[in-house]
């Protein structure tokens, strides 16, 4: 008879993998063949994210036993494609990233480093948990090497760790991307955010888009000039006006493009603002049309469709990715004592 302990224990487990595109073609196959016999051999579920960045989670989800056929089969897929590329006898070990919520990982470290070391001498395989987190979310990627069989044993003592030991708060997860890096503002400048135009940043002050500069701040402050790549004096800052339309509503013969992302349901309204003050604001700014979804049964996420010219979906992006750094920021910094 099970365990009272045994039975509240949660019986399905989600564990996600960082890997590059090559990787994920590998799983996949031609035409999808591979990654369809290990969804019906192993009976777990599947998913691999968008492919439009360098890096793509494949999430697997499933009772602890068909997680881990679908490991099996994975990392013997691995494997046999080391094999094959190895130009002599020697097989190179197998990588892989597991992606684990941060609250977590102190019971796979355990104390003093007592856990993640029985895990390495018990299945062979090399264990390293990353210090800090992965940008923009709640999640450290826990990186495995070894044969195939030692990763597979490693995995499973991970992922009934996490079966023991779920999440505390909030899970923030990871999504690969190619968000820019919100720059500082120079001293007595707006406090707006930034806004990329054609490689020109801009910050908007009253009814003009003036351009950052925020290694310069003090000599736009004084009026100076710089020298562009010809040695051609170019002034520091050129006012631009803004339009009731948005900073690039004057582009209107561009073709319209449409682009969708995915953000995590808990930080939705840091982008919406009080009475959808916020997301107006990136309308105005950025010129897009910008669509937000409800939130789908099942899901942890609302997709948000931005329609527009290039230049005005990268920047309704970059407000957007903005928008969530700062709120990422200050959900991560530690309580006042």
């Amino acid at each position: 008879m099970a365990s009272e302990e045994e039975l509240a224990m949660p019986t399905s487990l989600t564990v996600r993998l960082l890997m590059q595109g090559k990787e994920v073609g590998s799983i996949i196959g031609k035409g999808g063949d591979h990654v369809k016999a290990i969804r019906e051999e192993s009976g777990a579920r599947i998913n691999i994210s968008d492919g439009s960045v360098p890096e793509r989670i494949v999430t697997i989800t499933g009772a602890l036993d068909c997680v881990m056929t679908a490991f099996a089969m994975i990392c013997s897929k691995f494997e046999e494609d080391l094999r094959m590329a190895a130009s002599t006898g020697s097989v190179p070990p197998i990588t892989l990233r597991m992606i684990v919520p941060a609250t977590q990982c102190g019971s796979i470290i355990g104390k003093g480093g007592q856990k993640i070391n029985e895990i390495r001498d018990t299945t062979g395989a090399s264990v390293q948990v990353a210090s800090e987190m992965l940008p923009g979310s709640t999640e450290r990627a826990v990186t495995i090497s070894g044969k195939s069989e030692a990763i597979h044993k490693c995995v499973d003592i991970i992922a009934k760790i996490m079966l023991e030991n779920p999440a505390k708060g909030p899970v923030i997860p990871y999504r690969p991307s190619r968000m820019p890096t919100p720059l500082p503002v120079a001293p007595q400048m707006s406090a707006a955010p930034p806004m990329l135009l054609n490689g020109q940043l801009f910050t908007i002050q009253g009814n003009l888009a003036m351009p950052f500069h925020h290694e310069m701040g003090r000599l736009a402050q004084m009026g100076m000039v710089v020298q562009d790549g010809k040695n051609k004096p170019q002034p520091l800052l050129v006012p631009m006006p803004v339009s009731p339309q948005g900073l690039l509503s004057p582009v209107s013969s561009a073709k319209s493009h449409t682009q969708e992302m995915t953000i995590p349901n808990e930080l939705i309204g840091c982008i919406i603002g009080r009475g959808g003050a916020k997301i107006n604001e990136i309308r105005q700014a950025s010129g897009a049309n910008i669509k937000i979804g409800n939130l789908e049964e099942g899901s942890m996420e609302r997709h948000v469709t931005i329609t527009g010219s290039p230049d005005q979906i990268q920047m309704a992006q970059f407000l957007i990715n903005t928008r969530l750094t700062s709120e990422l920021g200050n959900l991560l910094l530690p309580p006042l004592l």
